[in-house]
């Protein structure tokens, strides 16, 4: 069913607010208001959203809103919703939902029939991958795959044949057996690796997985790591 500002308008509003990834410059000024104005702020980890509202000297109450509590906090927060108030969910960074704690507050909130409301702003994905000088006119968002080698291998053999940009996220304590699993599945593609967008260290590389791999291994791997790759040629290519 449609959501409009008339649904089930007794209730509050659930905002998905998305925040800096780096640079705390980049929030919106949609996104400062609706911080300031909500009765409560559902948050990933609040002693890192604590340190943006202070920057900012917003001084709505957090909650925490985790992987681990999701479900009887979801519950709760849905009741508060019902009873009138409004709620932001942030994560620690980027856009909820998106490789984040989210989905299952706002499935909860469309079965009670909140209004749910994004208000956009930054994404590690989107940020990478409009930089990485591979084609985005379609893409595959993939995420995290498996921390353990061999599935992750399995993972990326579903993926060999996609013609479209692949973009994945990872970690910088896997960085480099994950690129050394994509050289062994994929073979020497064109690659974009991104870390620390937006912070004051950002570096994007661009070439092969092999100077990627060997790049990372003469430098210890710091940061968050958003890997943009081509897809596979075509028959014509």
């Amino acid at each position: 069913m449609p959501q409009s500002a008339d649904t089930n308008s007794t209730a509050g509003v659930l905002y998905i607010v998305s925040t800096p990834i780096g640079n705390l410059e980049d929030i919106t000024l949609r996104a400062l208001r609706t911080l300031k104005e909500v009765n409560l702020i559902a948050a990933e980890d609040t002693r890192h959203t604590c340190r943006l509202l202070a920057h900012y000297e917003i001084g709505t109450p957090t909650t925490s809103y985790f992987e681990g509590n999701q479900v009887q906090k979801g519950e709760k927060l849905v009741a508060r919703l019902k009873a009138g108030e409004s709620i932001a969910l942030v994560s620690d960074a980027g856009t909820p939902t998106i490789s984040d704690p989210g989905y299952r507050l706002i499935v909860q909130c469309i079965e009670a029939d909140i209004l749910i409301i994004p208000i956009p702003g930054p994404s590690a994905c989107i940020a990478a991958a409009s930089v990485a000088g591979l084609p985005l006119h379609n893409f595959v968002f993939e995420g995290f795959l498996s921390p353990k080698s061999g599935r992750r291998k399995r993972q990326l053999r579903d993926l060999r044949a996609e013609k479209r940009t692949l973009i994945f996220y990872e970690s910088p304590y896997r960085v480099i057996s994950f690129l050394r699993d994509v050289l062994e599945v994929f073979g020497d593609r064109r690659i974009s690796v991104a870390r620390e967008l937006t912070k004051k260290f950002e570096e994007v590389f661009r070439g092969g997985v092999t100077e990627a791999i060997d790049k990372l291994q003469g430098t210890p791997p710091r940061g968050e790591f958003t890997i943009v790759i081509a897809g596979s040629p075509s028959d014509k290519e």
